[in-house]
């Protein structure tokens, strides 16, 4: 199993401690540093930043969203990261959610399955620098009847094949991920349920291509915070509000994929009383209603050695990259986090 680092968004007030987290996971050795992007600062615009000023460590989009761009557009902005950086580009997509695709892009969130099957044809297509011309509900490249024609790919990427995620939560999704994805962005995932919850969608996917789960990406993001064993409980409080958000207010109160996960957890209740209270306006009782059990199951806290079962745990249910999101109220908290990571995966006998 190998290890990543999410930076989560850019913009927070942290951009500098942002680079020099990346720079250390390069120098560590971790394999990707992801990046991600809602509605503030855009994910390509920092991996070319932290691109130019690594040396080893792959960069990724968690995500590019799909109603951001046209396919034609991402596949240029692909080509041209992984030619920048030397063939360190990973490429991962997502649908967004309804409240960020109409609200902010203007764009339906209808049909997302189908609009992310033929946004990844397209994308791909394209990067074979053949010329481009597509049928299909969402998209017609050229347009007909108009002045339009199949045009290729002017920029050469490093690779022939770049390695392409999908964020994916629900069944259907991850199945459909399986089927035409090199990997999965996963979030919230829980070692304990994520044969159920994961990878049983997953596997089915890729036999649905012909395929098996060898060589496919599980690569789930959690929180790391790292301390005392007996201070667990003080480490996990600190994931309150963000475990609050995700599964209360991220998504509208029909359409919370992250709250459905925690159902499909076991905490169908809990999940429930936490929507409630956060679309409500109360943010602390939401936050106070998570289970401890919950964030516990999907953050790696305390010791090195807690940490290094809970990694052996992750392993042993499929994930093949595990992705960091350290804590820290100072920069050398988190780049001391980053080192803990390493630790933990040695001693687990992973690295």
């Amino acid at each position: 199993m190998q290890l990543g680092i999410n930076l989560g968004y850019w913009g927070a007030g942290m951009d500098a401690d942002n680079l020099a987290v990346a720079q250390e996971a390069d120098r560590l050795g971790y394999a990707v540093c992801w990046a991600a992007e809602a509605y503030g600062s855009d994910a390509a615009t920092v991996l070319s930043w932290v691109a130019a000023q690594t040396e080893r460590i792959d960069v990724g989009s968690a995500i590019f969203q799909i109603p951001a761009r046209q396919p034609a557009m991402t596949a240029m902005t692909a080509a041209t990261l992984d030619s920048l950086s030397g063939g360190r580009f990973r490429l991962g997509l997502g649908v967004s959610g309804p409240q960020v695709s109409e609200g902010w892009y203007g764009v339906k969130f209808d049909k997302p399955l189908a609009r992310t099957r033929e946004y990844v044809e397209i994308v791909r297509k394209a990067m074979t620098r053949e010329r481009l011309s597509y049928e299909g509900q969402h998209w017609t490249l050229p347009l007909p009847g108009g002045p339009g024609k199949p045009i290729k790919l002017t920029v050469h990427p490093q690779r022939e094949h770049i390695p392409l995620y999908i964020a994916a939560i629900g069944p259907k999704n991850l199945e459909q991920t399986g089927e035409i994805a090199d990997g999965a962005l996963l979030i919230f995932p829980s070692a304990e349920h994520l044969e159920d919850t994961t990878i049983t969608h997953l596997r089915a996917g890729r036999e649905k291509a012909g395929k098996t789960l060898d060589g496919f990406d599980v690569c789930p993001t959690l929180p790391l915070a790292v301390g005392d064993d007996k201070d667990v409980a003080t480490l996990a409080d600190t994931f309150r509000p963000y475990t609050a958000l995700y599964v209360g207010g991220m998504g509208s109160p029909k359409q919370n994929f992250y709250n459905q996960l925690a159902r499909r957890m076991g905490y169908e209740k809990e999940a429930a009383e936490i929507q409630s209270k956060y679309l409500s306006g109360d943010k602390q009782g939401a936050a106070a209603a998570v289970p401890h059990d919950l964030i516990d199951k999907t953050t790696l806290l305390g010791s090195v050695d807690r940490i290094a079962d809970r990694m052996k745990a992750y392993a042993a249910a499929g994930v093949t990259t595990l992705s960091l999101a350290p804590a820290g109220f100072t920069l050398d908290e988190r780049l001391a986090s980053l080192r803990a990571g390493t630790e933990a995966l040695e001693r687990a006998g992973l690295a």
